[in-house]
């Protein structure tokens, strides 16, 4: 029975810390915001063990952050931590890609070229709007590091860097310029691993992260200017 509980325990936990990291990502949760336990236990309708547990979760994510006699905040997104996530990025995903070439099957080739089909209806329909990016099998990125067979890989892009990630992008997306250079270039990258080339492949998404890094960086920089 006790183990029963553990389990139960377990998965709630789990299911809170998706929530929070949604809520995070989206701005729901501010930046900088002090993770107040009683409130949120209230808010969720749970007891304060699983949400302790699923903030756990969230320092590890790096989602938050923990002080002594201060209690948890979530992280303040700063330039000179975008630009070390995206390094890093820059490095895994690259190599993800070029893995991606030699395992990646057709069918999963195929639905992620009507994945790109998609974000490209959106931006007809949507005068050019940025689509917002998903989670889980929307996300193209997401998708190739699945693909790289890795498992090491996926760990450290999935669950280190992944939802910080996804706060950059969520975050800076309105100021980022020319979406279909971003579709563009996925497109590239999907042909190259189509077409078995892992060096292209590697090549191509290191760039397009790099260059990602470098307009995300304007757009912060630009932030903090118009704040002022």
């Amino acid at each position: 029975m006790s183990n029963l509980i553990s389990i139960k325990s377990a998965t709630l936990s789990e299911d809170i810390a998706q929530q929070l990291t949604n809520a995070i990502v989206q701005g729901d949760i501010p930046q900088g915001s002090k993770i107040s336990e009683p409130e949120l236990a209230k808010q969720y309708g749970v007891s304060r063990g699983p949400l302790r547990e699923a903030i756990v979760k969230l320092e590890g994510l790096g989602l938050v952050t923990r002080t002594a006699n201060v209690g948890a905040r979530v992280i303040q997104l700063n330039t000179q931590d975008m630009l070390d996530t995206f390094a890093m990025r820059e490095a895994l995903e690259g190599m993800a890609a070029r893995l991606a070439a030699s395992s990646m099957p057709t069918d999963e080739i195929n639905s992620l070229y009507a994945l790109l089909d998609k974000h490209q209806a959106h931006l007809d329909a949507n005068q050019d709007e940025h689509y917002v990016q998903q989670g889980g099998n929307d996300d193209f990125h997401l998708r190739i590091i699945h693909a790289s067979g890795n498992g090491k890989l996926i760990r450290l892009l999935t669950e280190e860097l992944y939802a910080v990630i996804r706060m950059y992008r969520r975050h800076t997306a309105d100021q980022r310029s020319d979406p279909r250079q971003a579709l563009r270039e996925h497109k590239a990258i999907l042909d190259a691993i189509a077409n078995h080339e892992g060096d292209l492949a590697e090549l191509l998404m290191r760039r397009h992260i790099s260059r990602a890094s470098k307009l995300l960086e304007q757009a912060m920089q630009h932030a903090v200017a118009t704040s002022l």
